[in-house]
């Protein structure tokens, strides 16, 4: 597993001095992380609702390995929104976790949306989609026209 060292000057303040070890979790970890602040219907399945704060704080928090001898990071320090840790240590903290955990932008980006504006979950390919991608275009009932399609040259090498 890959681990990265970050030695913090006072820049965040002194209570934040001094040496931290992240390491990789594993996939599992990872995905039980996602799930445990994450909520879906009951019946679709899709996303209704995603606390990225709190998953990405208990990611940091999986992932610190080592730190400072006065413990100056928690989950409950990373979690506060009034006694917590600062903007730019917190941002830090998460750029370093994200490259180790390999976590995409694509992720990052599902994580990040608000669940309400749209649905965070992708749909399966559908034949129309397979058709459109250059798939194998099953033949259509007599009763229904094949779409056109002026890409449909492009598709062909």
């Amino acid at each position: 597993m890959q681990s990265e060292v970050l030695e913090l000057d006072e820049r965040f303040g002194e209570e934040f001095e001094g040496r931290y070890v992240f390491q990789e979790i594993t996939w599992a970890k990872r995905s039980r992380i996602i799930q445990k602040y994450t909520k879906y219907h009951a019946i679709s399945g899709q996303v209704t609702s995603s606390d990225y704060i709190a998953i990405q704080a208990e990611t940091i928090w999986a992932s610190l390995k080592e730190q400072p001898p006065h413990k100056p990071v928690s989950l409950e320090k990373l979690l506060s929104e009034d006694d917590g840790i600062p903007i730019g240590l917190g941002e830090l903290f998460s750029q370093i976790v994200n490259k180790l955990c390999t976590v995409t932008v694509e992720e990052n980006r599902f994580l990040s949306e608000p669940s309400e504006d749209k649905s965070q979950t992708q749909s399966s390919q559908t034949s129309a989609s397979a058709r459109s991608s250059g798939g194998h275009q099953p033949k259509l009932p007599s009763n229904q026209q094949k779409p056109s399609s002026s890409s449909s040259s492009s598709l062909t090498s």
